[in-house]
């Protein structure tokens, strides 16, 4: 059973000098500092600090992007990429703030609807395969 008591204080700390290689599964509100090799998800928000890189897709609540992502990007409520981050990958949100200076290798989507979940997955299964028709 996973403990998960609010947004406000943090749940999950992945610390800088730190290195992971696979998913990551957290609950509630995370901060990475460190490096992921592998997806991240959780179902609350996130930090990804400023020398924080992951290679692969994030998914959360809400995300406040600092660091290097090279994947996809997905969280219902918000998204804001600070100055020093670079996204290679898409980015679906509802709602998206972006600061001077962000690179974005990828699409940016806002998606405001009731169907938002199903919306995600559709992007999501049409991009894959596109990909796998590129590549075969």
């Amino acid at each position: 059973m996973a403990l998960r008591t609010d947004d406000i204080s943090i749940n999950t700390l992945i610390g800088l000098g730190s290195a992971i290689s696979g998913d990551v599964h957290g609950n509630g509100f995370v901060r990475i500092d460190g490096d992921i090799d592998g997806n991240f998800e959780t179902d609350g928000k996130v930090i990804i600090g400023e020398k924080s890189r992951i290679r692969g897709n994030v998914t959360a609540k809400s995300a406040i992007i600092c660091g290097l992502i090279i994947g996809d990007v997905t969280a219902e409520e918000s998204i804001h990429l600070c100055s020093t981050s670079m996204v290679i990958g898409d980015v679906i949100t509802r709602s998206l703030e972006i600061e001077d200076h962000v690179v974005i290798n990828g699409y940016c989507i806002s998606i405001d609807s009731e169907d938002y979940q199903d919306r995600v997955k559709k992007r999501l299964d049409e991009k894959a395969i596109r990909s796998k028709a590129i590549h075969t």
